[in-house]
C-alpha cells in the first residue's frame, strides 16, 4: 500500500464510521470503483482500532462510570441509570453477534461485499433515515430507555453486517422511530458500537494470525492513528451540530451516492 491508499481509507474509515452513511461501503468503494487492490486483513484491523481508541477515548467518563455501576449492580449495592444503561449495551450486542458468527460461518459476507448490495442498501437504508428523521417525535431521553427499545436498536444494528447499510445509520433510524431524541440515538449509538467493534477488530485479529500474509506494521501503525484522529474529530463534530443540522445532510448525500452508484452498474 502506497502512503495516499493508506491515508484515504484511514480517514474514511475514521469518518465514516460514526456518521451514518457506512464504512464498510466506503471502504469497499476504492477497490470496486478505482481498481485498488484490496487493503488486507491487517490494515482492517488496524484501522478499526483506531476508531475503537477513539470511541473510548471520547466517551472515557460515560464508560467509567457504566462499568463501575455495572459491576456494582452484579451485588445488587448500585443499581442506578448508569449500571441499566451497561446491561441495554450488553444485551443489545447479542443479535449483531450471532448475526456476525452466522454470517462468517457460512461465508456468505463475500458474497455481500458486492457493487449491487452497497448501492441497494445505500438506497434503501438512506431513505429509511430519512423517513425517521422527518416523523419522529424526538422526544425520549436516553435515560427514558427501556429493555424492549434497547433490543429493538441491537437487532437493527444486526443488519448492519450487511455492508452499506451503515452500523450508525440504522441504530439511529431505530431510536428516532421510537421517539428517542437525535442526540438519545447518537449517543447510545456510539455506545454500542464499542463491543461490536471490539468483537470485530477481536475476530480479525484472530484471522490475522492464522493468515499466511505478511504483515505491513507500518502501514497499520500510520493507519490505526489517522482513523483514530479522523474518528476522534468526527464524534465531537457530529455530537455538536445534530439537533441544529439535523439528518437530512446525511440522507441527501446516501441517495445521491447510491444513484452514482447505480449509474456505474447500469
Amino acid at each position: 500500500m502506497d502512503l495516499l491508499h493508506i491515508i484515504v481509507l484511514a480517514v474514511l474509515q475514521g469518518l465514516t464510521e460514526f456518521l451514518p452513511v457506512s464504512s464498510s461501503g466506503h471502504l469497499i468503494l476504492p477497490a470496486q470503483l478505482l481498481g485498488w487492490q484490496d487493503q488486507g486483513l491487517a490494515f482492517d484491523v488496524a484501522i478499526h482500532m483506531g476508531t475503537l481508541t477513539a470511541v473510548i477515548a471520547y466517551f472515557r467518563q460515560d464508560i467509567a462510570l457504566l462499568i463501575r455501576d455495572w459491576a456494582g449492580s452484579l451485588t445488587g449495592k448500585r443499581k442506578t441509570p448508569h449500571s441499566r444503561m451497561a446491561w441495554f449495551v450488553g444485551f443489545a450486542t447479542i443479535p449483531a453477534i450471532a448475526f456476525g458468527l452466522y454470517i462468517k460461518k457460512t461465508g456468505v459476507d463475500d458474497d455481500l461485499r458486492t457493487l449491487a448490495v452497497i448501492t441497494a442498501t445505500t438506497l434503501i437504508f438512506g431513505a429509511l433515515l430519512g423517513v425517521a428523521d422527518h416523523f419522529s417525535k424526538r422526544t425520549v431521553a436516553l435515560d427514558k430507555m427501556t429493555f424492549r427499545q434497547a433490543m429493538v436498536i441491537g437487532f437493527a444494528q444486526a443488519l448492519s453486517l450487511i455492508p452499506g447499510t451503515s452500523r450508525s445509520g440504522i441504530t439511529m433510524t431505530a431510536a428516532l422511530m421510537l421517539g428517542f431524541t437525535r442526540e438519545a440515538a447518537a449517543r447510545f449509538s456510539f455506545l454500542l458500537s464499542i463491543p461490536v467493534i471490539l468483537g470485530a477488530g477481536t475476530l480479525l485479529t484472530v484471522d490475522l494470525f492464522s493468515s499466511p500474509v505478511p504483515v505491513d506494521w507500518g502501514a497499520m501503525t500510520i493507519g490505526a492513528l489517522i482513523s483514530g484522529i479522523s474518528a476522534m474529530g468526527c464524534i465531537h463534530l457530529f455530537l455538536g451540530i445534530i439537533n441544529r443540522m439535523g439528518l437530512m445532510p446525511f440522507v441527501i448525500y446516501r441517495l445521491a451516492l447510491g444513484l452514482v452508484l447505480l449509474l456505474f452498474l447500469l
